[in-house]
Formats: C-alpha cells, sequence, structure tokens
C-alpha cells in the first residue's frame, strides 16, 4: 500500500496521513492489520514509542499477555510479533521473549519468521562470516610452507654437515699434486736432505784429486825398468 511505500521512503509523516485516510473507510481483516502495523512503525520511526506501543496494544485487544496469545490467525501473530519486536527495542528483552516463545507455539510453520530469535548469537555468527575465505587459504598455505620447511631441515640434519664454503677448486687440486709428489718411494738420504735444508745445514763438498788423472798407472813387476838389472 501507498503508506507503507512513504515510510520506506523515509516519510513517516505522509505515511501516517494516508493510514488514518484509509482508517476511516473501516477497512477489516488483512487490510486493517497492515494499516495498524503501518501506523505503528510510522509512529516508531518519529520517536513516538509510547505512541506505537498503545497502537499495537489496541490492535491485540488492549494490555494482552503472551497467554492470551494462543491459537491465533496469521493476522494476530504479525501483530504480536510486531508488538515483541517492539518491546525488545525499548530495552524489554524478558518480556519480548516470552512473547517470542508464544509466538512460536502458535506458529510451527514458522509464518512469522520468528525462529530467528532463538538462533545462536548473532554476534559469533556475524564474526564466523567476517572470516574471508581466502584468509582460510592463505592460512592453511602457509601452514603447508611451514611443514615443508621442518622437513627441509629434518633431511639436511640427516646428511650430515655441509661443505666447508671456504674451499675451492684450486685448493683442492693442490692438495691433489701434493699427494702425488710425496706419494713415490722416499729414501733414509731423502729424509736426511730434507732435514738438513730445513735446519739450514749444507753437506761438505766432496774434495776430488783431480791430479790423479793424469798419472800413468803403476806397472807391474815384469815391466819394471831394466837398468835395474
Amino acid at each position: 500500500m501507498l503508506a507503507d511505500c512513504e515510510r520506506a521512503l523515509g516519510r513517516p509523516e505522509t505515511a501516517l496521513r494516508l493510514v488514518q485516510e484509509a482508517l476511516g473507510t473501516s477497512p477489516e481483516g488483512d487490510e486493517l492489520v497492515e494499516l495498524q502495523l503501518v501506523e505503528a512503525g510510522a509512529r516508531q520511526d518519529m520517536g513516538e514509542e509510547r505512541a506505537a506501543v498503545l497502537v499495537l496494544e489496541g490492535a491485540l485487544g488492549g494490555r494482552p499477555t503472551p497467554a492470551d496469545l494462543g491459537a491465533a490467525d496469521l493476522g494476530r501473530l504479525r501483530l504480536a510479533t510486531a508488538y515483541a519486536d517492539l518491546l525488545a527495542d525499548r530495552g524489554d528483552a524478558d518480556v519480548a521473549q516470552q512473547w517470542y516463545a508464544a509466538i512460536a507455539a502458535a506458529d510451527p510453520d514458522d509464518l512469522t519468521g520468528v525462529s530467528a530469535h532463538f538462533a545462536e548469537d548473532p554476534e559469533d555468527e556475524a564474526a564466523a562470516d567476517s572470516v574471508p575465505a581466502d584468509a582460510v587459504g592463505d592460512l592453511g598455505a602457509d601452514e603447508d610452507e611451514d611443514e615443508g620447511e621442518d622437513e627441509g631441515e629434518d633431511e639436511g640434519a640427516d646428511e650430515g654437515e655441509p661443505a666447508d664454503p671456504s674451499s675451492t677448486p684450486e685448493d683442492e687440486s693442490f692438495d691433489e699434486e701434493m699427494l702425488a709428489a710425496v706419494s713415490g718411494p722416499v729414501s733414509e738420504a731423502d729424509i736426511e736432505a730434507e732435514v738438513a735444508e730445513l735446519l739450514g745445514e749444507t753437506p761438505p763438498p766432496v774434495e776430488r784429486d783431480h791430479t790423479r788423472l793424469f798419472q800413468e798407472p803403476p806397472g807391474t813387476p815384469d815391466e819394471q825398468d831394466p837398468r835395474t838389472d
């Protein structure tokens, strides 16, 4: 109806005027319920909460209680739900919960949607919904990465200590050449010469008599000078 549209557009005064005009035609049934709901909502939007309470209480028979609801029709259940919502907004949570329980008992098919008031804490649901799906995926990826790093460290420990980073291919080649040089047979004279060199000692030179190279070898007795005869 037009009154409800005006209220949705943020013009509660216009909505209230249209409701009063429609009530002057003595509506009945569902039309009357709709007008009463729009009037109560418009007055609440205008800050007239007490007037909104009186509208709903009058629609429910005046000073209603949850026990009086009984097996009501859908229109009456809608008015009761709006009344319970208004009580909850005013801070009467305990009384509002009693009304919700009475409405749920009279509305097994949940046509009024009152079961939403018995769901889990909305704050907990909002907190759970606020976690983005990609954040959950990133967390799982981080855990997998941490596990991979731990496994890599364990494998490195099993394989032993890493090679000395200061060792170079040139050093290894030099070591191999030195090993090849000393791998041959070593005589006692080589050892003495090495020790003498380390101690700074130089063996004396061998004196040779070169004059003997020009001497004639001694003759035999048969070759003596005949003058001795």
